[in-house]
């Protein structure tokens, strides 16, 4: 079946519910074990790239990445196409619940020229590789005014493999009350979509916001590498 009718198919109801009563949602291996290391070895290819970030270097983390340059291989364009539509769905109803009055289009290929018209024109997809040691600290991918409130994390590596450690984690911060953290464990070739900044929250005395982060455990051996689908662009 085609990557793109795999996604189509997905439980969107159950993910949707997951979205909204934990901030994230996992989808079940997407990538086949040959994408997925075709993606990884494809780090080394300088010219799929338009910048690498050191991240021990800008107080990240350890480990490295790299953005994807225009245009993007096809495979990781077909994600941002895909995934998008049932997405914004429920981005839109998001913004709806949290009195935000900035609707999404349904169309990838027209939220992206409303970011180029917003000045954000560089692409956001990246490819992460992490090795001994490496980890992620806490943090949000905004990149501009213009923001898409969820975005997907791909797990390349198989963690019964080629790492241990290396959890994706996520923490959430909600009013007057202490941080809860959660891991999420992901299987090769499977996706974790999350909440990229904020997200609602049902209480007691109505709807509430919720601020997240999220973030990768010290890795303590092998390699991880991690393909991170982001739909905004960046300034």
């Amino acid at each position: 079946m085609p990557l793109s009718e795999q996604i189509a198919s997905l439980d969107w109801p159950r993910i949707s519910t997951q979205l909204n009563e934990q901030g994230y949602a996992t989808t079940g291996p997407l990538l086949s074990t040959a994408e997925c290391n075709q993606l990884a070895a494809g780090y080394n290819d300088a010219t799929q790239f338009r910048s690498r970030v050191i991240m021990a270097r800008h107080g990240f983390g350890r480990g490295e990445y790299q953005y994807y340059t225009y245009p993007l291989p096809a495979l990781i364009q077909t994600l941002r196409d895909s995934l998008y539509p049932s997405l914004a769905g429920i981005a839109n109803q998001w913004h709806e619940d949290l009195g935000n009055p900035t609707r999404f289009p349904l169309d990838h290929r027209v939220f992206q020229q409303l970011c180029h018209n917003a000045g954000q024109t560089r692409p956001t997809p990246l490819l992460l590789k992490y090795q001994q040691g490496d980890y992620n600290c806490l943090h949000q991918d905004l990149y501009g005014e213009l923001v898409f409130p969820l975005q997907v994390a791909f797990l390349l590596s198989d963690p019964a493999r080629d790492f241990t450690g290396g959890e994706f984690v996520l923490t959430e911060q909600r009013p007057r009350m202490q941080s809860r953290a959660s891991v999420v464990p992901l299987r090769q070739g499977e996706a974790v979509i999350f909440a990229v900044n904020h997200r609602p929250q049902r209480g007691t005395r109505g709807v509430y916001r919720v601020a997240m982060r999220h973030g990768v455990s010290a890795i303590r051996s092998g390699q991880r590498f991690t393909l991170g689908v982001i739909f905004h662009d960046a300034q």
